[in-house]
């Protein structure tokens, strides 16, 4: 999660062999980087080389080069993906939901308990659920930034709700703040972090000791939802 940036300019995407290996790279190019990063992008999954301005792709070459025996491993460990599908499983605030299809339903997509309905056509399953989990994390995410805003007097601009493929928040100079949807399926206490670490940046746009101490003044969860994020992010973001 990082103060303010905008997202990088796309540049291409093609696949390098690193490590004996064809492994999809894409190639980005960022007025505000400083130096060449590479980080993995588990919903494609794909390595995401992001290149300063007037750096070179011989730049990013080489870190590839350097660090492919890291790629790989960390390709290898992603989880598989997990389609949604009727009779399977998506998280809610944490808690399992079975998905059920419901081709006579007049609802569009519901919650009934611990199901999710979905009415429809089969083919649109997916498409329908990934609509309505978006709207969804829109008002209960948005409930929730709006209590700790109350609570704080740290109120953002505006918000919005993105599927992002890295970030589960951002918050630029302005005093706009993004969350992403996939924060939906954490628990309630990895989401109300997520807000607050937010939230402190429209006071301190960086991540230095000041703006800890006013995250930790937010939240009592930030190292327990830095490691759960850390461990089962991935799986919400392949999550489809």
């Amino acid at each position: 999660m990082m103060a303010g940036l905008s997202s990088p300019e796309q540049v291409g995407e093609e696949n390098i062999r690193l490590a004996g290996r064809d492994i999809p790279v894409r190639w980005r190019r960022s007025a505000r980087a400083r130096r060449v990063s590479l980080r993995i992008d588990p919903r494609s999954p794909a390595v995401v080389v992001t290149l300063p301005p007037r750096v070179g792709r011989e730049a990013g070459l080489a870190l590839l080069r350097t660090h492919a025996i890291w790629i790989t491993t960390r390709l290898d460990r992603l989880p598989a993906e997990s389609p949604w599908h009727d009779g399977g499983q998506v998280l809610l605030d944490g808690h399992p939901h079975t998905i059920r299809h419901c081709p006579d339903g007049r609802r569009g997509v519901w919650i009934e308990g611990d199901t999710v309905m979905v009415s429809g056509e089969a083919p649109f399953l997916r498409r329908r659920l990934a609509a309505f989990l978006r709207q969804e994390a829109g008002r209960r995410l948005g409930a929730r930034m709006a209590l700790l805003a109350d609570q704080s007097g740290l109120r953002p601009r505006r918000l919005t709700v993105k599927d992002t493929s890295s970030r589960w928040g951002s918050c630029t100079s302005d005093g706009s703040v993004m969350l992403s949807w996939r924060l939906l399926m954490a628990p309630a206490e990895i989401q109300h972090y997520v807000i607050a670490h937010e939230l402190a940046h429209l006071r301190h746009l960086n991540h230095g000791p000041d703006f800890w101490m006013l995250v930790t003044s937010l939240t009592p969860h930030r190292h327990t939802a830095e490691a759960w994020l850390r461990r089962h992010g991935p799986a919400l973001l392949r999550a489809s």
